[in-house]
């Protein structure tokens, strides 16, 4: 069946939109990527091309490297525990049993609320003396500084974002199982198939759609990640939990370093689209192969 080119609308009718694209996206984000090859500070008017010296001195930068590893390292959990335990609530809420709408309606409420509320919210919980400190201590437990430590403030980080996009990776999941025909399910227990059987053969091949889905909005927000670590830790204790997004803040803000910290961006940018293209160019591999 073929579009009569009469009945077609005129392309021209874009041109608007692309030329307000391009003054408000493309043309700033151009101007922003040669920026990077300058010794701006973000004030002052002279500045001067350096060619490729921000990026060789972020290989030289300890803190630059480190939070790159802190990037990639809290994007990887966030997206294995929070698809994990979203697919784990969307089964337990894919039942018969009478509270499966007030379940779905709780489980997803964090989603709903302001990442940087959420965030504060966690530290008061988390801070020396917060509820948490406090419950724990009823059994005995010492009180830790959760947000303090090194060693455990990066996971905590995980804790918070997992805990608000939980629920949301569950509605995706929760879509695609209320897509699955019961007839399906039903046929399947009549051949004798367990539950784990059904799933991994019947039930995880028409997941694929939302697998691919949560996966990827998973981790381009971990990579992303900004709000809940600045307003959890500030980066800190030191530079433990920095990420990109943290330190091109800091660096642009704080220290001055436009040039430098928009060359962070451009290879936050980078990260993000590797990664993406990546991984869906093997979920969507997989995606087919299983339809």
């Amino acid at each position: 069946m073929t579009t009569d080119r009469r009945t077609a609308p005129p392309w021209w009718f874009t041109v608007p939109a692309m030329l307000l694209f391009a003054f408000v996206v493309l043309v700033p984000s151009a101007r922003g990527v040669y920026y990077a090859f300058t010794d701006w500070d973000g004030l002052d008017p002279q500045f001067a091309f350096i060619g490729l010296d921000n990026f060789t001195a972020m290989a030289d930068d300890p803190d630059a490297l480190a939070a790159i590893g802190h990037t990639l390292l809290i994007a990887v959990a966030i997206t294995v525990i929070q698809n994990g335990i979203g697919l784990l609530l969307a089964l337990g809420v894919n039942t018969m049993i009478k509270s499966r709408n007030l379940l779905r309606v709780l489980l997803f409420a964090p989603a709903v609320v302001t990442p940087i509320v959420t965030a504060y919210l966690w530290r008061n919980l988390l801070g020396p003396d917060g509820a948490v400190n406090s419950v724990l201590g009823l059994f005995g437990v010492e009180a830790k500084n959760w947000l303090g430590d090194p060693g455990l403030a990066l996971w905590m980080i995980v804790l918070v974002v997992v805990w608000q996009f939980a629920g949301y990776s569950m509605v995706i999941f929760l879509a695609g199982l209320q897509s699955v025909p019961r007839e399906i399910y039903e046929a399947a227990a009549i051949d004798g198939s367990g539950p784990v059987r059904r799933f991994w053969s019947i039930v995880r091949p028409l997941l694929a759609p939302a697998i691919t889905i949560n996966l990827m909005l998973s981790i381009i927000g971990g990579i992303k990640l900004f709000d809940q670590v600045y307003a959890l830790t500030g980066g800190g204790p030191g530079h433990a939990t920095d990420t990109i997004s943290t330190l091109i803040y800091k660096d642009a803000f704080t220290l001055g370093e436009f040039g430098y910290s928009i060359a962070l961006a451009v290879v936050l940018t980078a990260v993000v689209a590797v990664a993406s293209a990546g991984q869906y160019a093997v979920l969507n591999r997989n995606e087919k192969a299983a339809s």
